[in-house]
């Protein structure tokens, strides 16, 4: 199965924490983030292509 997402999909379910980072969930699983370009690395992981 191919999974693919733009990066401004991604960036859409990126959530500020309060406390300079952010949070992002994928596929049941939530990351903490320093940047919000992280979320391209998450999805690659998880076997996303990325749409720019």
């Amino acid at each position: 199965m191919v999974k693919t997402a733009t990066f401004e999909a991604l960036l859409g379910d990126v959530v500020p924490d309060g406390q300079g980072g952010y949070h992002f969930a994928l596929e049941g699983k939530t990351y903490h983030l320093l940047d919000k370009d992280e979320v391209r690395k998450i999805a690659e992981e998880h076997g996303y292509i990325i749409i720019y």
